[in-house]
C-alpha cells in the first residue's frame, strides 16, 4: 500500500463527517444480515471472531482503539494463554511513575487493555483532525431505523442486530456519489452513512487481509468478520446472558404451573 493511501486511511478514520451533511433521511437502509449470534440461542463463531480480530489489528487499529478490552479477554476467542501473552507483548504500554517520578513504556501484559494508537487526544486531533472513536462498544452504540412494520416485529422478536447490520453495510457502502451530489475530497461518499459524506475513506477491498483458514478474502467477508468481532467486544458475555435468560424463563414457567395448581388445591373447597 502506498504512503499516500495509508495517510488517507489514517487521517480519515473519523466517524463524524466534516462536510455539510446531506439530508439524514437519504441514507439507505442497511440490509438485514444473518449472524451466528442472533436470536435467543445465538452463539459467537470463534473462527469468525479470530478473523475479525486479525482485520482489526491489520486495518482498524491504525486509528481506533479498544480501551475497554483487555488482552486476557482474547482467551474467549479461542487463543491459548501463550498466544495471549505473545499478542500483549507486541504492544507498548505507558506505565509509571518509577522511583524517579518518570513515566516509562513497557511490554504489554495480559491484564492490560488495548492502548489507543495515539499518545493523547490532543495528538489525535492534530494527526486526524479529530479524535477517532473507540471501537469497544461501537456495535451497540450504532443503530438505524428499520421503519414500519419492521420495528413492530423487532419488538416481539427482540431483534438487536441493528448495529452489526449498519457497520457491515457501511464498510461495503462506498461508491461514487449519485448525480447531483457533491462530495469534496478527502471526504468519501457512503450511501449508508447519514448525510452521505464521511471523513473515513474506504478502509478495505478484496484481498486486503490474508486468511489462513481458506475463508473468502472478499470485502463482504471482511465486513462481516470484523463486525462480528466488534459485536463481541461490545457484549463479550452475550452467550452467558442468553443461557441465564433461558434458564430463568424455564424457572418462571415451572413456578407459574406450581402456583396455578397450588391455588386450585387450596381454594377447591371454597367453591
Amino acid at each position: 500500500m502506498s504512503k499516500t493511501i495509508l495517510a488517507l486511511i489514517v487521517a480519515g478514520s473519523i466517524a463524524v463527517s466534516a462536510a455539510p451533511a446531506l439530508a439524514a433521511g437519504e441514507a439507505a437502509t442497511p440490509p438485514k444480515e444473518k449472524w451466528s449470534f442472533s436470536g435467543p440461542f445465538g452463539k459467537y463463531d470463534r473462527a469468525q471472531l479470530q478473523r475479525g480480530f486479525k482485520i482489526y489489528r491489520e486495518v482498524c487499529q491504525i486509528c481506533h482503539g479498544l480501551k475497554l478490552v483487555a488482552f486476557r479477554n482474547l482467551a474467549d476467542l479461542g487463543y491459548s494463554e501463550a498466544q495471549v501473552k505473545a499478542i500483549a507483548g507486541e504492544y507498548k504500554i505507558q506505565d509509571g511513575p518509577n522511583d524517579q517520578g518518570e513515566m516509562f513504556e513497557r511490554e504489554g501484559r495480559p491484564a492490560d487493555r488495548f492502548p489507543p494508537p495515539w499518545p493523547n487526544e490532543n495528538a489525535a486531533r492534530a494527526r486526524y483532525n479529530g479524535v477517532p472513536p473507540d471501537l469497544s462498544v461501537i456495535a451497540k452504540a450504532r443503530t438505524y431505523e428499520r421503519g414500519f412494520p419492521y420495528w413492530l416485529g423487532d419488538m416481539f422478536t427482540q431483534y438487536q442486530e441493528h448495529g452489526p447490520d449498519y457497520i457491515a453495510a457501511m464498510l461495503q457502502g462506498y461508491s461514487d456519489p449519485p448525480a447531483g451530489t457533491k462530495v469534496e475530497p478527502p471526504l468519501a461518499y457512503n450511501k449508508f452513512f447519514p448525510g452521505g459524506a464521511l471523513a473515513m475513506p474506504k478502509p478495505m477491498e478484496d484481498g486486503r487481509v490474508t486468511y489462513d483458514d481458506g475463508s473468502p478474502q472478499t470485502l463482504a467477508q471482511y465486513s462481516k468478520d470484523v463486525t462480528a468481532f466488534l459485536m463481541w467486544t461490545a457484549e463479550p458475555h452475550m452467550e452467558a446472558r442468553k443461557k441465564l435468560g433461558f434458564q430463568v424463563m424455564i424457572f418462571l414457567i415451572v413456578l407459574g404451573g406450581l402456583l396455578y395448581f397450588t391455588k386450585k388445591k387450596v381454594w377447591v373447597s371454597a367453591h
